[in-house]
């Protein structure tokens, strides 16, 4: 995450898209959060007084030209607000897939990004996920500012009989076929999972991997795998897609 972190800090990002699993859960919508603000605080344990808080501002204008673009495409979105209109009270609260990547990503780093919250719909068809994501990136090319997509995205979550969710061959098969589309540069791939695999397997990433698609459908990178790791009852990946010219690139995805 800290090598992941250094390259997104290289490109001096001014606005931070992610695309969380955690965030709303809006029946049969892609949601894009229009607050001001958004902010949230993990605790390590119920016994633990160890604990990480972030605070970030949104770019608003960013997110409400995702929202038209999306409407006007005729997709299932809606945009969300939390508290006030705006100001201070205009604060979503920050759910744990996303504060966990921009705790890392955005604290303390140069540049000081804002920040687009958008949560993928798991009731609708993958392809407008896709859409979704692609109209991100082809906004991404066309304004004249720097870019980075996170796709906030833990994988299979049957590895363990222990889990909540028990244990699944379908895991490691889930897990593996990810990391093949990573290294092959192909993460579109993802979309043709069969649904029985995916259902069996459990994971939290199809569905905002699907929108990283869709942005990698417009602009054009490599991949780098950069880990793998199965710390619990789920998978997690860190891999990162970047301009061929790492020097000169003015997006990370």
């Amino acid at each position: 995450m800290l090598r992941l972190a250094d390259e997104v800090s290289d490109t001096r990002p001014d606005t931070v898209v992610i695309a969380t699993p955690h965030n709303l859960r809006l029946w049969g919508k892609i949601g894009v959060v229009t607050s001001e603000n958004s902010s949230g605080r993990l605790q390590a344990s119920r016994r633990s007084r160890k604990s990480v808080d972030l605070k970030v501002k949104c770019d608003r204008e960013f997110a409400k030209e995702i929202l038209y673009r999306a409407e006007s495409s005729g997709l299932p979105v809606v945009g969300a607000n939390y508290g006030g209109s705006e100001g201070a009270s205009s604060d979503m609260p920050m759910d744990w897939g996303t504060l966990v990547p921009l705790w890392f990503v955005a604290k303390g780093r140069r540049g000081d990004p804002k920040v687009v919250i958008v949560t993928p719909s798991r009731e609708i068809p993958l392809t407008q996920n896709f859409r979704f994501g692609r109209i991100i990136g082809d906004l991404m090319e066309k304004n004249r500012k720097r870019y980075a997509f996170i796709a906030s995205a833990d994988q299979a979550h049957a590895h363990r009989k222990s889990g909540p969710y028990g244990f699944s061959k379908a895991a490691a098969e889930y897990d593996h076929l990810v990391m093949d589309a990573i290294e092959k540069n192909r993460i579109q791939s993802v979309m043709n999972f069969q649904k029985k695999l995916v259902e069996k397997a459990k994971p939290d990433s199809l569905w905002q991997m699907t929108m990283l698609a869709g942005v990698l459908s417009v602009i054009r990178t490599h991949a780098q795998l950069y880990s793998y790791q199965v710390p619990t009852y789920y998978g997690m990946i860190c891999a990162g897609f970047g301009r061929t010219n790492l020097r000169n690139r003015r997006r990370a995805p």
